[in-house]
């Protein structure tokens, strides 16, 4: 199903981002609450996870099919890709986030922290030296729905950085309610994360916060932009270091001086998104029970 997109101009900046002869195409419907889209560019095709299904899905650019790729999942929620082109999944049924091989087998990169188990990670980006960055909330484990309910062993919520090479796990963020979406800036040099503290208590945080990153550890910037429309829950940034977030109306886009200059109306809450295409321009959306896609004048900053 393909429509005319509903953009919302608030700024000029975002004029220049519209493209006026794309559609909004509906690729997918049928998931219960589909997150963690993935381009795998090598073999024009994205994966995306159905967590209350325990399925991972699969669409193939090349000839507009949708399959499942992996069931059961663990309850997998966010997706990226390294820079070797594999895998990287948080996995809310396993408690852990692992890497995919290019021969199907799966490694553990974290599933604990000083010995506890971790929450249920949740959205994950890797860094050109290979770390892996995950935030920790507990949405996998607080009912049976997107996985298993169970205890907190770890007081609190916070967000690591995983060494593969080494094991190490560290914990790079404590200060925040419900840690979520996360993201680099092109020069790796700030770290975005939101926050939906919302969901759990009153008047809650549900903004995106700035990270400076200072070699293995962050410095606080404070708050970079807060939601008008639900939560953010999962983002990217482009090229030229605009930040594209999923909200309860869309995808809100931001310039990297924070200034919301420009939306895309979606008609489900968009839970998550990511960059894909031979060029890097077409904006792939997850968004409750659908898969959706449209071009922008825009191009990815990283990969996954």
């Amino acid at each position: 199903m393909a429509a005319q997109p509903v953009y919302e101009i608030i700024d000029p900046r975002f004029g220049a981002l519209v493209n006026g002869n794309a559609h909004l195409d509906q690729l997918y419907t049928g998931c219960k609450w589909a997150e963690g889209p993935a381009w795998f560019g090598g073999g024009r095709y994205l994966v995306w996870s159905d967590i209350p299904n325990n399925r991972m899905m699969r669409y193939d650019e090349t000839d507009g099919s949708v399959s499942v790729f992996r069931s059961p999942s663990n309850n997998s929620n966010g997706n990226t890709v390294d820079r070797r082109g594999r895998l990287v999944t948080c996995e809310h049924g396993a408690r852990r986030v692992s890497r995919t091989e290019h021969d199907g087998t799966t490694v553990v990169i974290a599933d604990r922290f000083e010995g506890k188990r971790l929450n249920s990670p949740n959205d994950v980006v890797v860094r050109s030296d290979g770390t892996v960055w995950f935030s920790d909330p507990p949405y996998g484990i607080a009912t049976d729905y997107e996985g298993d309910r169970a205890a907190q062993e770890i007081e609190g919520c916070h967000v690591y950085r995983a060494d593969p090479a080494t094991g190490a796990v560290t914990r790079v963020v404590s200060t925040m309610a419900k840690p979520n979406g996360l993201a680099f800036s092109p020069d790796e040099t700030i770290l975005y994360v939101g926050d939906t503290g919302v969901t759990h208590q009153k008047d809650g945080p549900r903004h995106i916060r700035k990270f400076a990153v200072e070699g293995a550890s962050l410095k606080e910037l404070g708050v970079f932009a807060s939601c008008t429309a639900g939560l953010f829950d999962g983002f990217r940034v482009d090229m030229s270091g605009r930040v594209w977030a999923g909200a309860g109306d869309g995808v809100h886009c931001f310039d990297p001086d924070g200034t919301l200059i420009g939306k895309i109306r979606i008609p489900e809450t968009v839970a998550n998104l990511t960059f894909g295409g031979p060029k890097r321009n077409r904006l792939f959306i997850t968004a409750r029970q659908s898969l959706y896609s449209v071009f922008v004048v825009a191009n990815a900053a990283g990969r996954g």
